[in-house]
């Protein structure tokens, strides 16, 4: 079997010192990693220097995804504490009534039955459906409608950080804020597209004046996202679906940057999935939403992007087996350990690689 292919390929130790707790003082402070495949060359940067690397013609593409609070934190008609996760957000049923319905993880210490109440605050209680199986439910929400969801959400859910943060205080004002990308406008994500936390408005706005184009996608990151993998045979694992939409001028702008010469570079493999997901569908890019399965491992052949901004993945994670389809896996652990032994920042609030030239015909 192709040793790509093997889950146990993708195995590295990482010193648990290097796993970011914390966000840096700064978005673009964070260090970053330039690895230039047509080069052969690996160098050591801030993300500030980014826009040095940006071609004139060039176009970077973010996903514009928001994060909502989703976890909730209540209690049961008998008084038992149970936490709820929602997995997406909650579907509009009645406005004036104020219900919508989603689906959650629930954890408790029984687990709780379909009819079940769980009160979160005076503003939201909601009712089980649907037991689903595996851990999940269907929730019917009743919410503030005075307010609204979104409003009713801030005022008595929590930002869900990732399992591998684990400090003592938890979900804080500043993880609100920096837990979200500085273009983040449409709410949808339970976890952040991590490449994208370490852009600052200045940042964009030297980019853009050297004649790059930004362009936006949505897809919405869904919990799946940190699902372990558990087949040796990587092609046997089951991607999980995510909602994503692309504009009209988005892939107006990409096919633009491509006649002119100039390359794409896609912001997080979030970004990758969505752009590379309609190319496939459609056989050429075009406007289009739904849900994206895309999974994409070594002998991928990447039709949209030429260059990725990415963060450091967990070991055994789909997010390496992407990032290697685009630059090797042996290349992409060679650069792991690089960072580990320069002590790079890792995960979610950690440092960034740009991966530039990535995939050789």
């Amino acid at each position: 079997m192709n040793i790509d292919h093997l889950l146990s390929a993708y195995n590295y130790h990482l010193p648990p010192e290097l796993i970011a707790q914390r966000p840096p003082d700064k978005r673009d402070e964070s260090r970053l990693m330039v690895v230039d495949k047509m080069n052969d060359t690996l160098a050591h940067h801030r993300f500030s220097d980014l826009a040095g690397f940006i071609g004139a013609k060039d176009m970077i593409v973010v996903n514009n995804t928001r994060v909502f609070p989703a976890r909730l934190l209540g209690r049961k008609q008998t008084g038992g504490k149970a936490e709820v996760f929602l997995l997406e957000y909650p579907a509009i049923e009645d406005k004036a009534k104020g219900t919508a319905r989603a689906t959650a993880l629930i954890k408790s210490s029984k687990r709780p039955k379909p009819g079940t109440k769980i009160t979160i605050n005076q503003n939201l209680h909601c009712h089980i459906i649907v037991d689903l199986g595996d851990g999940k439910v269907e929730l019917r929400l009743h919410y503030d409608s005075t307010i609204g969801i979104a409003e009713t959400l801030k005022t008595c859910g929590q930002v869900p950080l990732p399992p591998y943060i684990t400090r003592a205080e938890g979900c804080t004002a500043e993880d609100v804020n920096r837990y979200q990308t500085v273009y983040a406008s449409l709410p949808g994500a339970v976890a952040a597209p991590t490449a994208g936390l370490h852009f600052t408005e200045q940042l964009l706005k030297s980019i853009r004046s050297k004649g790059a184009l930004v362009g936006q996608v949505t897809l919405h990151v869904g919990y799946g996202t940190f699902a372990p993998v558990r087949e040796e045979d990587i092609t046997c694992h089951l991607i999980h679906e995510e909602y994503f939409s692309i504009t009209e001028e988005t892939v107006k702008a990409v096919l633009e940057t491509k006649k002119r010469g100039g390359k794409i570079w896609a912001v997080g493999t979030t970004t990758v999935r969505a752009l590379e997901y309609a190319a496939q569908v459609t056989d050429s890019l075009q406007p289009m939403s739904g849900w994206c399965n895309l999974y994409i491992y070594p002998g991928f052949r990447f039709r949209v992007i030429d260059n990725l901004i990415t963060n450091f993945h967990l070991p055994d994670s789909s997010l390496m087996f992407l990032v290697s389809a685009l630059c090797d896996r042996q290349t992409l652990l060679n650069c792991y350990q690089t960072a580990i032994r320069e002590g790079y920042r890792f995960f979610s609030y950690g440092d960034a690689m740009a991966i530039i030239g990535g995939q050789k015909e």
